[in-house]
């Protein structure tokens, strides 16, 4: 593996000097770099989503895995698909090494265990019908690593988003993702653009999948949870835009059917 540039010098020096202004407009001027690393690797992105549907329609689940910011990462993205795409909770699942406990605090050397990874993927019965997708921006994380030989050895088909070059996660799983966004504003501090790099990676990958398992109609979350006023509010409005109809009439059908899919199917 060639130098990290996760760990490369930042090109911003002397930042106790700088302006807030200046401080904000350069950790812009590194986040515009995101995007266009992400373009490059759209192709790689693409490859994967149809083996996930595919696995998903067959009753197989979604496994994200990391350690640190990847990690809680992974549990957003996963945590956030039942509620926007109505699915259930154990169809796209978050590990984070150290548990539950490190999505709010660091977990000492949880990362470095080689074999915990395997073991919490254990826990959930993993077979050949998941996806596994191993998340660490260094692409150097013993716990997913160990976790990705695992996979490879049981037949269960794995990728990753790594942000450097040629790292020992890539080198362990079936699709690599490698999202290269160059040294970070302040040096090593894989949170800022590493991190951004890794949400918009999960952002395209889970909601393609739900795009194509048919969880979105037209543009719209018809299978969303109305779990606020402000969601009941937005599907009232989605029934309003779909059946023409007035916003009474279609907040008398959401309350009746219970979701806007079946509010617009059952008019």
């Amino acid at each position: 593996m060639n130098k990290p540039t996760t760990e490369s010098e930042s090109k911003h020096n002397n930042l106790e000097k700088m302006s807030v202004e200046e401080i904000l407009t350069n950790i812009n001027k590194e986040d515009k770099i995101v995007a266009y690393a992400i373009e490059k690797v759209i192709p790689q992105i693409s490859a994967i989503i149809p083996l996930i549907v595919k696995r998903l329609q067959d009753g197989g689940r979604l496994f994200y895995m990391g350690a640190g910011t990847s990690g809680r990462l992974g549990v957003i993205d996963a945590s956030e698909c039942p509620p926007t795409f109505g699915v259930s909770f154990d169809l796209v699942i978050g590990l984070i090494a150290g548990g539950d406990l490190a999505i709010r605090k660091a977990v000492e050397y949880a990362e470095d265990d080689q074999e915990q990874g395997w073991k919490d993927l254990i826990e959930y019965n993993v077979t050949e019908l998941d996806f596994v997708i191993g998340i660490a921006a260094s692409g150097t994380t013993p716990y997913v690593i160990g976790a990705m030989e695992k996979c490879k050895d049981n037949n269960i088909a794995t990728a990753c988003i790594v942000c450097n070059d040629e790292s020992p996660l890539a080198a362990s799983v079936d699709y690599p993702i490698e999202v290269v966004v160059g040294p970070e504003f302040v040096t090593g501090s894989t949170r800022m653009k590493a991190g951004t790099a890794q949400k918009l990676v999960l952002n395209m990958i889970s909601t393609a999948v739900m795009v194509r398992l048919g969880r979105v109609k037209g543009n719209r979350m018809v299978d969303m949870q109305l779990t606020n006023n402000k969601l009941v509010k937005r599907g009232v409005q989605m029934i309003v835009s779909e059946l023409k109809i007035s916003y009474e009439e279609a907040r008398e059908l959401l309350e009746k059917y219970g979701s806007v899919r079946n509010a617009i199917s059952n008019f």
